[in-house]
């Protein structure tokens, strides 16, 4: 018996010798997502992996187009994808995706009770879909060098003035919703007309920009390389200091604009359906969505985690009920904003 004690402590030593020469030992379940760019901090992710002993493999994107194209394409096949309304919509309609076990996902009973409601609109069921984040992109001015004599409106970006230091956003809905929205029309109108009138002043704007930009506006304005920029205030002032957040105003202009809600969603074929259950009830527990929301300084749609906030967010939840639109899918009509962007983008 003694021989055996030594001889099996013999083993086990080699054996761990071994595996941390080579690093085997069991593999740990993975999860697949693919989210927006910097949209969830890093802390997050490594709690979740600690706390259910798993890898998480995480993929960005930076339009929901960039993720529809890699999705119908075949590329990378993920657990969870988060798009916005309109593509959940979409996504859902070409079968896609699974139903998630809201059973599973108890947490869902923090979220705002009027998102919810705003959720019926593109998965009437609400069997598809668990809401992540909800918000508005705006208009970001630096007025060291704009000034704050400026009107909020998105008529900002008809003046010549500013002409060379403006981005406006490489995002079709966004940026011909804020044009409808400019016009006094619906961010989701199907009025050829009214297309055709907000593609001609997005061009009228297109004189004054440097470029249309949705991935590096945020760096470009903390350089001050741009004095105005059009995106999500969250991808602007994660990149600025103490002293350039003193002299960064972001608005909402006065006409309106789109409005988002990110979902997470279930892909159809999915490798690991109960974590992705486990991780969709995770992000939703008050203290972790609370995190979130203060690494992204918007207003939290679960309302059980603003009680656990510390940063003060760039705009509230009132906010976005007066001067946002949904942005829902556009169906067929959605060609019709595809031909006018390409006019924009590579047109006149």
């Amino acid at each position: 018996m003694k021989k055996f004690y030594v001889t099996v402590a013999a083993a086990l030593a080699v054996s761990l010798a071994l595996f941390a020469i080579t690093g085997c030992g069991p593999k740990k379940p993975k999860l697949y997502i693919y989210n927006w760019e910097n949209y969830m901090p890093a802390s997050v992710i490594k709690e979740f992996e600690k706390r259910y002993g798993v890898k998480v493999v995480y993929d960005m994107f930076d339009s929901n187009e960039q993720l529809y194209t890699k999705l119908r394409s075949g590329g990378g096949r993920y657990d969870i994808v988060v798009p916005s309304a309109d593509y959940v919509s979409i996504l859902i309609s070409e079968g896609m995706v699974q139903p998630i076990d809201l059973t599973l996902v108890p947490n869902i009973k923090h979220i705002d009770s009027a998102m919810l409601e705003i959720q019926k609109r593109f998965d009437p069921q609400q069997k598809y879909s668990v809401p992540y984040a909800a918000g508005m992109a705006g208009v970001t001015v630096n007025i060291a060098n704009v000034g704050e004599d400026f009107e909020k409106s998105w008529r900002i970006y008809e003046n010549p003035a500013l002409r060379g230091k403006m981005t406006l956003l490489d995002d079709i809905r966004e940026t011909m919703g804020a044009a409808l929205k400019a016009l006094g029309y619906s961010v989701n109108s199907i009025n050829p007309q009214e297309v055709e009138e907000a593609k001609n002043l997005v061009l009228e704007w297109k004189k004054h920009i440097v470029k249309f930009d949705v991935e590096a506006f945020g760096k470009g304005f903390a350089a001050g390389d741009f004095w105005v920029v059009h995106g999500y205030p969250e991808n602007v002032f994660i990149e600025l200091n103490e002293a350039n957040r003193k002299t960064a105003r972001f608005f909402h202009p006065k006409e309106g604009g789109p409005m988002y809600m990110d979902n997470m969603l279930l892909l159809k074929d999915a490798r690991n359906v109960e974590l992705a259950h486990k991780f969709m009830n995770f992000v939703h527990e008050p203290e972790i969505y609370a995190q979130i929301m203060d690494y992204l300084e918007t207003p939290s749609i679960n309302v059980a985690a603003r009680a656990h906030m510390t940063e003060e967010t760039h705009y509230t939840i009132e906010d976005m009920a007066l001067l946002g639109e949904l942005k829902e899918d556009l169906g067929e009509h959605l060609e019709m904003y595809n031909r006018a962007w390409q006019e924009i983008r590579v047109g006149r």
